[in-house]
């Protein structure tokens, strides 16, 4: 049986149309990822200061869940949180424990323990973080909440 040209692009066509919208995702990389930005998202507050690492890694539509506070929504509103926030004299820092991520490779969360350091004392809390990877593929915080109580060191 022989085909006309034709019908062999259209087929091929097909066949690439329908890889392109069901790409196979590495789930396991997509892991190694969001620790590895929540990692260098805790380094870069330890370096620069909470305020700016906040900023600098929130997406724009990012939310922050905070006690006693309405959700704070958007980029700039969690900028202006912290405007007059003065974080020279403590450090935040954290580390994940765990991550997920979608099937589609483009959304998942961490969790973890944070450390709150003054010069004294260190307190530490959890935190979740939901990130989302955009378009450049790179990978930003939609949401992130944390919560006090696990004592102090």
């Amino acid at each position: 049986m022989k085909m006309s040209v034709g019908k062999v692009l259209y087929l091929l066509l097909i066949g690439v149309s329908i890889t392109a919208c069901n790409p196979k995702v590495d789930v396991e990389v997509c892991k190694q990822e969001i620790l590895q930005v929540d990692e260098e998202f805790s380094d870069f507050s330890v370096k620069h200061g909470m305020k700016k690492a906040f900023y600098v890694f929130a997406d724009d539509s990012a939310v922050m869940l905070r006690e006693n506070s309405y959700p704070i929504m958007g980029k700039e509103a969690i900028k202006q949180l912290f405007s007059n926030t003065n974080d020279s004299g403590f450090s935040l820092s954290w580390k994940p424990s765990f991550a997920e991520v979608a099937q589609s490779g483009d959304l998942g969360y961490t969790y973890g323990i944070y450390h709150y350091t003054t010069p004294d004392t260190i307190t530490k809390g959890t935190y979740v973080s939901i990130w989302k990877k955009g378009s450049d593929g790179k990978w930003k915080y939609v949401l992130d909440s944390g919560n006090q109580g696990l004592g102090e060191e």
